[in-house]
């Protein structure tokens, strides 16, 4: 079992930026993908980013591309996530977890263990 830990969530303007970072204790972290996801007030909770267990392949959803970078440090048990030009929209909680296998994934239901959330408000 693997605990994981968000942290980096707050109050942003509108094009501005954040680092969320997740830190993982217990079930060995650097054999298993990572991902990111969020959930805004009533709608359902949506991918955002995800990476394997080397950091050689990174997934985001359409809507980052380009503004949203994911990293790992398996030396550090921690995943990343750079979120730069933020829009009002992306106002939500964000969730790191762990996938059940090495490689990453689009869907939530790869993922086993979830941390608490994170807070994203971004004001416009």
């Amino acid at each position: 079992q693997v605990q994981l830990v968000e942290s980096g969530g707050g109050l942003v303007q509108a094009g501005g930026s954040l680092r969320l970072s997740c830190a993982a204790s217990g079930r060995t972290f650097s054999r298993y993908g990572m991902g990111w996801f969020r959930q805004a007030p009533e709608k359902e909770r949506e991918f955002v980013s995800a990476i394997n267990w080397s950091g050689g392949n990174t997934y985001y959803a359409d809507s980052v591309k380009g503004r949203f970078t994911i990293s790992r440090d398996n030396a550090k048990n921690t995943v990343y996530l750079q979120m730069n030009s933020l829009k009002p929209e992306e106002t939500a909680v964000y969730y790191c977890a762990q996938s059940r296998y090495s490689a990453s994934s689009y869907y939530a239901r790869d993922f086993h263990s979830w941390g608490q959330g994170t807070q994203v408000t971004v004001s416009s």
